[in-house]
């Protein structure tokens, strides 16, 4: 036998065996998908319910963070607000504070609460309007 009788035989059993592996995948898939019709149709359908159930997912987890976005700004602006009243407030606070300051050298009244204190009357036992100028 000469090497292209090797080769050619060699050949034409390759193709042999691809043939048969072919008709026997054919023959196999036509089995299965006729034994599997029920079991596609349940595996199409179960994806599909899966297919809505991930959209549905998706679509609430959407409007969740939607709502925790509007949350945020909501909080956002009352913290801006909180802010600008701390600021008011603190700003009167030191008016106040210094208003309170500049009065004190002038007021009677802390001058006759402050020597009844060395007493051991209160400002309560003794009447403050009868310390004020008359």
């Amino acid at each position: 036998m000469s090497d292209s009788d090797i080769s050619g035989s060699f050949l034409h059993s390759k193709n042999q065996n691809m043939l048969l592996l072919e008709i026997c995948e054919t023959n196999c898939t036509q089995l299965q998908s006729s034994g599997d019709d029920g079991d596609e149709d349940r595996r199409l359908k179960r994806r599909e319910k899966n297919r809505v159930a991930a959209k549905n997912s998706r679509k609430k987890k959407t409007q969740r963070a939607d709502e925790l976005h509007e949350a945020y700004e909501c909080l956002e602006q009352k913290n801006r607000q909180l802010k600008k009243d701390v600021q008011f407030l603190s700003e009167e606070q030191r008016r106040l504070t210094e208003a309170l300051k500049a009065h004190e050298p002038l007021c009677p009244i802390m001058h006759c609460v402050a020597n009844l204190g060395s007493g051991t009357l209160g400002p309560r036992d003794v009447g403050v309007p009868s310390c004020l100028p008359r």
